[in-house]
Formats: structure tokens, sequence, C-alpha cells
């Protein structure tokens, strides 16, 4: 207990040092709200480690990896589950026990929302309200996100490093370090989603409206489209099709089986019969009040039914145009989400790994969400200010006539 008083006291101090370095670069950032999320998001440590304690977890298979390692710390190298062995290894040789690796493992997390909110206020300036509350500040302090991310595991991990990257990304010259960091806890913890990140990346780059150079257009698409291809073996055998000779049809019988598996895991939903538009509703949305599993699906019940009213935020006409017309970081975010999700959608059929599987990308369809909200009001704005000096000028010909 007095470790994790100890460890709380020490990121709080990394946070302000943190701040400070980002607040000069950003002028926008808000210390204030960044703390209070901070202390939020250790309330969500504890529901966690509560939770850990008295359900299965995945956080204590890690622990007991790590804590009965024998060999060096070089043997624990590896991609997906073993990446978090790494990773926590170091710190457990530092004498942190359970409950400070947690800790630990959740700062991790707090960082990717750091990193989150000043992607999301560095490429949107202006301010909106949902139901009168700021729709940042409530995007922040969404309660499923909060718990998948603040235990020792991957979802802590990946968040860091998904946010991470698409901070660093939006000015990669200046930020290669991060851009590089990120690229490679992505790909570490889970190659499929880097494959995801790189080709909406990419994508994303070629077809903004922005006027980037085309070396630099150049430059992602090597760097991204070359780790895609030295790794494609690696992210293949995520889902056993590196020696497939027939990717389409093997990664169809790999998902059909992982679906049965999680299905039969006590939350499960069968998704095999589902049209596709249903089987995004169900990875997007669920549980919903009449499905929920449990307290917690309750929870994550009225969470979903603010992103679904969110969602009905875009279903207009004009969003396919908004979407052609948008700078690449909106392109970049929308393919993730999108191509994250129809991926996801074939091997998701349990409540409970879809709660915590989404938390990885809803973020970026909020991005988008966000952005058409802003441009929307940004238009009305510059319509409205138009307006004004048309009738000002209408009023100043008035009065020279009189």
């Amino acid at each position: 207990m007095i470790g994790v008083l100890f460890l709380i006291i020490i990121f709080f101090i990394l946070n302000q040092f943190i701040f400070g370095v980002y607040a000069k670069r950003h002028a926008f950032l808000d210390k204030k709200i960044l703390n209070l999320l901070y202390l939020y998001h250790l309330l969500f440590y504890g529901v966690y480690t509560w939770y850990a304690y008295n359900n299965p977890s995945d956080s204590l298979h890690y622990f007991h990896v790590i804590s009965t390692h024998q060999g060096s710390w070089l043997e624990l190298f590896g991609t997906d589950t073993a990446f978090i062995h790494f990773f926590g290894y170091p710190f457990y040789n530092m004498g942190f026990n359970y409950d400070m690796l947690m800790l630990t493992f959740s700062w991790f997390g707090y960082l990717g929302f750091v990193y989150a909110y000043i992607f999301f206020r560095e490429k949107i300036p202006i301010k909106i309200n949902f139901f009168k509350i700021d729709l940042l500040t409530l995007i922040l302090f969404f309660p499923n996100m909060h718990f998948w991310t603040a235990s020792l595991g991957k979802g802590s991990a990946i968040f860091l490093g998904l946010m991470m990257f698409t901070y660093a990304i939006v000015n990669p010259k200046s930020r290669l370090f991060l851009l590089g960091l990120s690229s490679v806890i992505i790909y570490y913890i889970r190659p499929h989603v880097f494959m995801f990140v790189a080709v909406g990346t990419v994508l994303g780059y070629m077809s903004g409206k922005e006027k980037i150079p085309l070396w630099q257009k150049a430059l992602v698409f090597v760097a991204l489209g070359g780790a895609l291809v030295l790794v494609q073996d690696q992210i293949l055998a995520v889902m056993n099709l590196q020696d497939s000779e027939n990717i389409i049809e093997d990664f169809q019988a790999q998902s059909a089986e992982r679906a049965e598996d999680l299905s039969a895991s006590g939350s499960g939903v069968d998704m095999s019969a589902y049209p596709l538009p249903f089987k995004l509703f169900t990875f997007w949305f669920r549980p919903l009040f009449i499905d929920a599993p449990n307290v917690l699906g309750l929870i994550v019940s009225a969470e979903n039914l603010i992103y679904l009213l969110l969602f009905f935020k875009i279903l207009k006409k004009d969003f396919i145009d908004f979407i052609k017309k948008s700078p690449a970081v909106v392109k970049m975010s929308f393919v993730i989400f999108i191509s994250t999700s129809f991926a996801m959608t074939f091997v998701m059929s349990n409540l409970g790994i879809i709660m915590r599987q989404k938390s990885m990308v809803m973020y970026y369809i909020f991005f988008v969400i966000y952005y058409y909200l802003a441009q929307k009001k940004y238009e009305k704005i510059m319509k409205k200010r138009r307006l004004m000096k048309r009738r000002e000028k209408v009023r100043k010909a008035e009065v020279v006539l009189e």
C-alpha cells in the first residue's frame, strides 16, 4: 500500500513535468482538467484492482509469468502477450509488487488520454457542446475507456501507443521519436492493429485535402509500406495465416473458429449469422440495456447509448462529402476505425471481449464526429459573419444616399 501511494505521488510529479513540456508547445493545454483526469483514472485503477482480485483477470496471469521468470530479460521479448511480460519485467526487478505494476500500466493508459486530449485540441480548436456538456470533456471521461486502460495488460499499453502515434503523425518531422516509439509499441502488442494504422495513415496522407509536399507523402508511404512488407509474416501469424495459400478463405475459417471459442466463454452472442451492418452495430454499440451481462454491462450500456447518439450526428447526407473533402488526419482516423471494426466483427462474439477491444479504436470515430460537428459550427459562424458584413455594407450605402 505504501508503495502504491508513493507511486501515485511520483506519477503526479511526472505529470506536471510532462504538462510543462507540452504547455510550451501548445498554449491551449489545461493542466487543471488533466490533473482531474488523473484522479479520475486512479479511481478506475482502484475499481479494476478490486475486480481483478475477485474475478479471473489476465493481469494476474501476466504478473505470475513475470514474477516466476528465471531467465534473462531478453528471453521474454516477443509480440502479443510476450511483449507485456517483457515490458513489465524491469519494473518487477525494481521491486514493484502486483498492485504497483498495475498502477504503472494504469499510468501508461492515462498518458494515452493526455495525448488524445492534445491531439483533439490541436486539430479542433472549436468547442462543441453535446446536451450542454463540452464534447471533449465527455469523451475524455467515458468510464469504459478508463476501465480497460487502468490495469496491467495490453489495453493500457496499446492505447498509449495508438494515441501517441496519432499525435505524432500530425507533425512527423518534429515528432519522429514519438512516432517510432509508438509504432514499436503498437506492432509488438498487436501486429494486426499496426497494419490497420499503417494503411489508414498512408491512405489519409495520400488523399487528404492539404497540400502536403510530395517528398513527405513518399516518406510516409515508403516507411509504413516497407514496415508492412517486413513484418507481414508476423501480422499473418496472429491468425495462423503465415503459410496460407488462400488468405481470404483461411481467414474466414479462422474467424469462425475463434468466434465459436469466444461465444462459449459466458457472455457470448452468436454473430456468425448476422448481416455485416448488424455485426458492426454489435461491436460499436452493444451491450445495450436489454443484453447487459452484469453491473459493468449496465454502466457500459449507458455509455454505448451516448455512442449511438453521437453516431446519429453523422447520419447526414453531407457526411460523405465531408469525408471526401476532409484533411488527412480525419481520413486516417476514419479508415483506421472502419478497417479495425470490420476485422474485429469476424472474430468477436463475446460481449466482455467486445467491450475491451473496441476501447482501442472508438477515439478515432469520436475524432471524426467531433471534427464534423466543429466544421459545421465553423461554417455557420462564417456564414453569419458574411451576412453581418453585407448588412453593414447596405447600412453604410443607405447612410451615403441619405
